[in-house]
């Protein structure tokens, strides 16, 4: 089983030189690796390098030889937090702050026990979608003064929300169980003359394993 490109006729050997399209097909496994956790935030840096520096099949060959190939049966999911678990190399924040302007928290970060955001007269957004969890249970603390904070959590966790609006509005409709073993995320603080938004997405894993169990369609 391999992940290189198919070779373009039975004699195909490993000194054939790839093309711009074959090292993109392997740049873009080896960001789906790094996505589900199977390689660090270092180890995707020095892989996409050699990648992007490969001049045959061969050359290729070796940066994927550990991964499952595309395609493949998905891996049932893992228990407990190891499907959340830190990934090693991430950036990781305690908090954010707009005043007056905005802030954005997204993409692969590992979210610490107590997350806190503040907007005055600004906004910000939290997007959990890809995020890693430091603990089982999560905290977010939000402040919205007559300023915003959206809130995107991924369909598969437990998230309880227990904030306040006053002349104001903190969206509670979030709430609810997650898969088992999933970690928790409890959101509290206050709205006043602002808004906090709570919205339930799904994450690239989740939209992943969806193309994965599609059926083929027929030609």
């Amino acid at each position: 089983m391999t992940n290189l490109p198919d070779r373009p006729g039975p004699s195909a050997s490993p000194e054939m030189r790839a093309g711009d399209a074959d090292r993109d097909r392997v740049a873009q496994v080896l960001r789906d690796a790094a996505g589900d956790g199977r390689l660090t935030l270092e180890e995707l840096d020095e892989r996409l390098d050699a990648v992007y520096a490969a001049k045959t099949y061969a050359d290729l060959e070796p940066l994927t030889r550990d991964l499952p190939a595309p395609g493949a049966a998905p891996a049932p999911a893992p228990s407990g937090a190891a499907a959340w678990r830190p990934l090693q190399g991430a950036p990781s924040w305690t908090g954010g702050i707009g005043i007056m302007s905005g802030f954005l928290r997204a993409g692969v970060w590992n979210v610490p026990r107590v997350f806190r955001a503040f907007a005055f007269w600004g906004g910000g957004k939290i997007d959990l979608r890809d995020a890693r969890f430091e603990e089982p249970e999560t905290t977010i603390r939000a402040l919205a003064i007559m300023g915003g904070i959206d809130i995107v959590v991924p369909e598969d966790i437990t998230v309880h929300v227990k904030g306040l609006g006053i002349m104001g509005g903190f969206d509670q409709r979030a709430s609810g169980p997650g898969v088992p073993g999933s970690p928790t995320v409890v959101i509290r603080g206050l709205a006043f003359w602002g808004g906090v938004g709570v919205k339930r997405r799904k994450s690239s894993r989740q939209k992943k394993r969806d193309k994965e169990l599609r059926p083929p369609e027929d030609d």
